[in-house]
Formats: structure tokens, C-alpha cells, sequence
């Protein structure tokens, strides 16, 4: 059902914690779901994501799908970090099955809402970057099951 790699993040997340005195935080949830997912960015004065760590609460899937985007935006400039898709963090994992797809929606919001956060924070507009919403099931047509 899940890839090794879903499974490794998962078993073993990366930057996992909080950054203190972080360039910008960014938290977000799917209330459709339960899954609350915090992302914390360290970003230097070139605008480059230097640290990135996470606190997640939800299933495994929404551990694994933060645990990678921490990963992707690391080293990244806020540009490139913004580029960073919930197809792109679904791909590094080798995949998510469709009822988790959502995971990965959740990592993409997560890094917008902690570069609107910094943006913010430091009086700029990055282009590209529109307002996150706090909760991503907004706007989700309503699903049957």
C-alpha cells in the first residue's frame, strides 16, 4: 500500500521540531481529516531556506508528506521552495494512494503558509504566493464515499 521510501519518512522523519525565533511559520489543517501540520523555516538574509523542521499531527501519510517536504526546501531560495508541488513531494515518495493524496496538498500549504508568514514578517510580496488557507479541505468539492 505504501513505498519504502512513504514508509521510511514515516518511521524515520527527518527535521523534526521547531525553530526558535523562525523567518516564518506556517501551520495549516484539514478539518475533513484531523491532520495539523507546522512548518518552520530558517531563512538568511540571500533568501535562501538555510533549516526546516516540522511538527505534524496526523497519520502516517501526513508525517511522511512533511518529513519530505522538509527535505525538498532545504537549500532552496523562497522562489525555488515556492515552486516545490504537492506532485513533486507525492513523486520523492514514490507515491501516495489516492485516499492520501490530501497528505501532500497539506506539505505544499504548509511551505506557502511559512513563506506568507516570513513574507509577512519582513514586510515583502512574493510573487507567486497568495494567501494559504487554514484549512485545505476549503474549496474541496465535497467527496462520496
Amino acid at each position: 500500500m505504501y513505498s519504502e521510501k512513504v514508509m521510511d519518512h514515516f518511521q524515520n522523519p527527518r527535521n523534526v521540531g521547531e525553530i526558535e525565533n523562525a523567518s516564518g511559520v506556517g501551520t495549516v489543517g484539514n478539518a475533513k481529516c484531523g491532520d495539523i501540520m507546522r512548518m518552520y523555516l530558517d531563512i538568511d538574509e540571500n533568501q535562501v531556506i538555510r533549516e526546516c523542521k516540522f511538527k505534524t499531527f496526523g497519520c502516517g501519510a501526513a508525517v511522511a508528506t512533511s518529513s519530505m517536504a522538509t527535505e525538498l526546501v532545504k537549500g532552496k531560495t523562497i522562489y525555488e521552495a515556492l515552486q516545490i508541488t504537492n506532485k513533486a513531494v507525492m513523486e520523492a515518495l514514490d507515491g501516495l494512494p489516492p485516499v492520501k493524496v490530501h497528505c501532500s496538498l497539506l506539505a505544499e500549504e504548509a511551505i506557502h503558509a511559512a513563506l506568507w508568514d516570513y513574507a509577512e514578517k519582513n514586510g515583502i510580496k512574493i510573487e507567486g504566493l497568495e494567501k494559504p488557507k487554514n484549512d485545505i479541505s476549503e474549496g474541496e468539492e465535497e467527496e462520496e464515499y
